[in-house]
């Protein structure tokens, strides 16, 4: 079987390397000052964490799947979550910087309620996110930052305040590497609006809405083998607004069609997919500030 290193939470691995430990709810390690190298392992993750390296060892792994790592970059990793690499036997000396830190630092907090939003987390992502030499800078003052804060002051609701902080900027230097890798994806995939389009107009014409209702990202992302996250990501950076918005637009779209065309409002909400007609003129009101009954008759003649 397989050794694998549970951390339940981020001073295991702190202590797996014989680093300082700094904090019960975060830590941060700078690899260059561990003289004697560290070994390898495979973890298995209950807390969050970034690893940001100017050369990551080969064959690493992520859940089932390979990683594919570059040069001064960074992999994330999440609560549920194994990778790594097993112990060969011998030191690995690395230069860079880990941040572990666990659900409870972020409780409450902002970063708490829009962590699902770093898609870099997810298994389904699985290359690391190469960085440019400003934001590595960047990045290594802000741990170096978080360091000194974390060795200077006790533990208080202010230095927790003060830590998140941190990390959502580390966070955010993350994700611009992240959008700047998803701009260049293969050109397959730079089509993902009219294959979006063709997919919802599929959907329609093989009147899928009569037994699933109406087209959910979720559906739409699986139809298109994405993850939802990944999906998401691409139709926004596209639009400049999310699939869900996408999927809305285009049924209200269809509905003004269908309402011209002599259907009642009861009639147009149940070939849309809608369960009941009051939950249409709620979407229909949302989007176009004005009711069906009203769109209608504005456009009578």
């Amino acid at each position: 079987m397989k050794k694998v290193l549970n951390i339940r939470e981020p001073n295991v691995y702190a202590q797996h390397l014989d680093a300082e430990v700094l904090h019960p709810l975060i830590s941060v390690v700078h690899f260059d000052e561990l003289e004697n190298g560290i070994r390898s392992s495979m973890n298995s993750y209950g807390v969050y964490g970034l690893f940001i390296q100017r050369e990551f060892p080969q064959n690493l792994s992520y859940g089932v799947r390979s990683v594919q790592v570059s040069e001064w970059s960074v992999i994330a990793v999440a609560p549920g979550q194994i990778g790594g690499k097993e112990d060969d036997g011998n030191p690995l000396f690395l230069n860079g910087w880990a941040v572990l830190w666990s659900q409870e630092l972020m409780s409450k907090t902002d970063l708490d309620a829009h962590i699902s939003e770093y898609n870099f987390f997810s298994y389904f992502f699985t290359d690391s996110l190469s960085l440019e030499p400003k934001e590595w800078n960047a990045i290594e003052t802000l741990l170096s930052g978080l360091r000194e804060e974390l060795k200077a002051h006790r533990d208080s609701s202010a230095l927790r305040n003060i830590v998140v902080g941190y990390l959502r900027l580390i966070l955010d230097y993350c994700q611009r590497a992240y959008w700047r890798m998803n701009a260049r994806v293969r050109a397959s995939e730079q089509d993902v609006l009219k294959r979006f389009h063709a997919l919802l107009d599929k959907y329609y014409y093989e009147s899928r809405q009569t037994e699933k209702g109406l087209p959910t990202v979720a559906y739409c992302a699986s139809e298109m083998a994405h993850s939802a996250g990944y999906f998401g990501d691409l139709v926004r950076q596209a639009t400049g607004a999310s699939a869900k918005e996408y999927i809305q637009s285009y049924i209200i779209r269809m509905a003004k069609n269908i309402l011209m065309s002599g259907r009642s409002i009861s009639e147009t909400a149940y070939m849309l997919g809608f369960n009941y007609p009051h939950h249409f003129t709620r979407m229909f009101k949302n989007k176009t500030g004005i009711t069906p009954g009203e769109y209608l008759r504005g456009h009578t003649f």
